[in-house]
Protein backbone atom coordinates (compact mmCIF):
# COMPACT_ATOMS: atom_id res chain seq x y z
CA UNK A 1 0.00 0.00 0.00
CA UNK A 2 1.37 3.36 -1.01
CA UNK A 3 1.83 5.81 1.82
CA UNK A 4 0.26 9.29 1.60
CA UNK A 5 3.14 11.71 2.07
CA UNK A 6 1.23 14.90 1.19
CA UNK A 7 1.68 16.55 4.60
CA UNK A 8 5.35 15.57 4.72
CA UNK A 9 5.89 16.94 1.19
CA UNK A 10 4.14 20.21 2.06
CA UNK A 11 6.22 20.62 5.22
CA UNK A 12 9.45 20.14 3.24
CA UNK A 13 8.32 22.62 0.55
CA UNK A 14 7.71 25.34 3.16
CA UNK A 15 10.93 24.76 5.10
CA UNK A 16 13.53 27.44 4.41
CA UNK A 17 16.91 26.51 3.02
CA UNK A 18 18.50 28.90 5.55
CA UNK A 19 16.98 26.93 8.43
CA UNK A 20 18.54 23.66 7.26
CA UNK A 21 21.86 24.99 5.92
CA UNK A 22 23.52 25.42 9.37
CA UNK A 23 22.72 21.76 10.11
CA UNK A 24 24.46 20.73 6.88
CA UNK A 25 27.50 22.82 7.84
CA UNK A 26 27.61 21.43 11.38
CA UNK A 27 27.25 17.86 10.15
CA UNK A 28 30.09 18.02 7.64
CA UNK A 29 32.48 20.17 9.72
CA UNK A 30 32.07 17.78 12.66
CA UNK A 31 33.45 15.08 10.34
CA UNK A 32 36.38 17.18 9.13
CA UNK A 33 34.94 18.34 5.82
CA UNK A 34 34.88 21.99 4.75
CA UNK A 35 32.16 24.49 3.96
CA UNK A 36 33.81 24.90 0.52
CA UNK A 37 33.31 21.17 -0.14
CA UNK A 38 29.67 21.52 0.93
CA UNK A 39 29.22 24.45 -1.44
CA UNK A 40 30.86 22.48 -4.24
CA UNK A 41 28.33 19.68 -3.70
CA UNK A 42 25.38 22.13 -3.60
CA UNK A 43 26.64 23.95 -6.71
CA UNK A 44 27.00 20.62 -8.55
CA UNK A 45 23.44 19.55 -7.72
CA UNK A 46 21.69 22.89 -8.23
CA UNK A 47 23.79 24.84 -10.73
CA UNK A 48 23.83 27.76 -8.26
CA UNK A 49 26.77 30.16 -8.25
CA UNK A 50 28.36 31.08 -4.91
CA UNK A 51 26.57 34.43 -5.09
CA UNK A 52 23.16 32.83 -5.80
CA UNK A 53 23.72 30.33 -2.99
CA UNK A 54 24.56 33.12 -0.54
CA UNK A 55 21.44 35.00 -1.67
CA UNK A 56 19.30 31.89 -1.06
CA UNK A 57 20.73 31.55 2.45
CA UNK A 58 20.25 35.23 3.30
CA UNK A 59 16.92 35.61 1.50
CA UNK A 60 15.08 32.98 3.51
CA UNK A 61 13.85 31.10 0.43
CA UNK A 62 11.83 27.95 0.94
CA UNK A 63 13.04 24.64 -0.46
CA UNK A 64 10.28 24.99 -3.06
CA UNK A 65 11.74 28.32 -4.24
CA UNK A 66 15.31 27.04 -3.89
CA UNK A 67 14.77 24.08 -6.21
CA UNK A 68 12.47 25.98 -8.59
CA UNK A 69 15.41 28.34 -9.27
CA UNK A 70 17.91 25.49 -9.51
CA UNK A 71 19.10 23.83 -12.69
CA UNK A 72 19.39 20.25 -11.49
CA UNK A 73 22.49 18.38 -12.66
CA UNK A 74 21.68 15.76 -15.33
CA UNK A 75 23.36 13.07 -13.19
CA UNK A 76 21.22 13.87 -10.13
CA UNK A 77 19.09 10.83 -10.91
CA UNK A 78 22.15 8.67 -10.18
CA UNK A 79 21.74 9.62 -6.50
CA UNK A 80 20.08 6.58 -5.00
CA UNK A 81 19.85 4.85 -1.67
CA UNK A 82 18.03 5.46 1.57
CA UNK A 83 17.77 8.72 3.45
CA UNK A 84 15.54 9.39 6.46
CA UNK A 85 14.01 5.95 6.01
CA UNK A 86 12.92 6.61 2.41
CA UNK A 87 14.36 5.06 -0.74
CA UNK A 88 15.23 8.15 -2.82
CA UNK A 89 14.33 6.60 -6.16
CA UNK A 90 10.85 5.68 -4.81
CA UNK A 91 9.92 9.21 -3.68
CA UNK A 92 7.03 10.30 -5.89
CA UNK A 93 7.04 14.04 -5.14
CA UNK A 94 9.75 15.70 -7.31
CA UNK A 95 10.56 18.45 -4.79
CA UNK A 96 10.86 16.03 -1.87
CA UNK A 97 13.12 13.82 -4.03
CA UNK A 98 15.34 16.82 -4.86
CA UNK A 99 15.64 17.78 -1.17
CA UNK A 100 16.54 14.17 -0.38
CA UNK A 101 19.17 14.24 -3.15
CA UNK A 102 20.78 17.13 -1.29
CA UNK A 103 20.45 15.35 2.08
CA UNK A 104 22.10 12.24 0.60
CA UNK A 105 25.02 14.23 -0.86
CA UNK A 106 25.58 15.94 2.51
CA UNK A 107 25.50 12.52 4.21
CA UNK A 108 28.06 11.13 1.77
CA UNK A 109 30.29 14.16 2.34
CA UNK A 110 30.05 13.72 6.12
CA UNK A 111 30.89 10.02 5.79
CA UNK A 112 34.16 10.88 4.06
CA UNK A 113 33.23 9.78 0.57
CA UNK A 114 35.57 11.26 -2.09
CA UNK A 115 34.15 14.30 -3.92
CA UNK A 116 34.58 12.61 -7.33
CA UNK A 117 32.20 9.85 -6.21
CA UNK A 118 29.74 12.25 -4.53
CA UNK A 119 29.59 14.34 -7.72
CA UNK A 120 28.82 11.21 -9.74
CA UNK A 121 31.65 11.84 -12.21
CA UNK A 122 32.78 9.02 -14.45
Amino acid sequence: MKQDTTQHDERIAKMTFAAVYPHYVMKIEKKGRTREELHQVIRWLTGYTDKALQKAIEGGVTFEQFFRRAKLHPNAELITGTICGYRIEDIANPLTRQVRYLDKLVDELAKGRPLEKILRSN
